[in-house]
């Protein structure tokens, strides 16, 4: 049998990972709050699959980027605005402009790589899944995570979006 409250305060905790991960993964922040929907009814009707998983991150994680990727399968996906990325430290005190420059170069940094590498960087970092969970949830072995990653971050450790944010030139 199901425990409602149990899901409500998974759910409660997940959504705002699951809003970022799905705009960092190319959806608008409307389209993220979709996809974060739709993963969470996807995970409260099979709840007792997802809680009897032997990884949970990996399989909820999973569901999200398959609702992703079917997303965007759709005709009229938009292109999003980089004002969309939502920002998980509301309240924090932070330089709101600051933030803004750094999540638009964070933004376009990741669109310079290709979807599988940049699912990867999203899940492993951002999502902060272990390689283990990351490899489940995109349905590869985990050696492929770690070339993926490894091609992943030689990449953005040379991108000029990025260089601008640390005063490093772009060679």
């Amino acid at each position: 049998m199901m425990d409602e409250n149990e899901f409500a305060a998974y759910a409660d905790e997940a959504w705002p990972t699951l809003v970022r991960a799905a705009v960092f993964l190319g959806c608008s922040r409307a389209d993220a709050e979709d996809a974060a929907q739709t993963t969470l009814v996807k995970c409260f009707r099979s709840w007792t699959k997802v809680t009897g998983a032997d990884n949970r991150e990996a399989y909820v994680y999973r569901m999200l980027v398959n609702t992703v990727r079917d997303s965007h399968r759709r005709p009229w996906r938009r292109e999003r605005s980089h004002a969309d990325v939502p920002d998980d430290r509301a309240g924090r005190g932070h330089d709101p402009h600051g933030a803004v420059e750094v999540t638009d170069a964070i933004h376009r940094a990741l669109s310079g790589l290709s979807k599988v590498n940049r699912d990867v960087v999203v899940l492993r970092y951002f999502v902060q899944l272990t390689e283990a969970q990351t490899a489940a949830a995109l349905d590869v072995a985990p050696g492929t995570v770690k070339s993926r990653l490894s091609r992943a971050l030689a990449h953005l450790a040379t991108d000029h979006h990025l260089a601008d944010l640390t005063g490093r030139t772009h060679p």
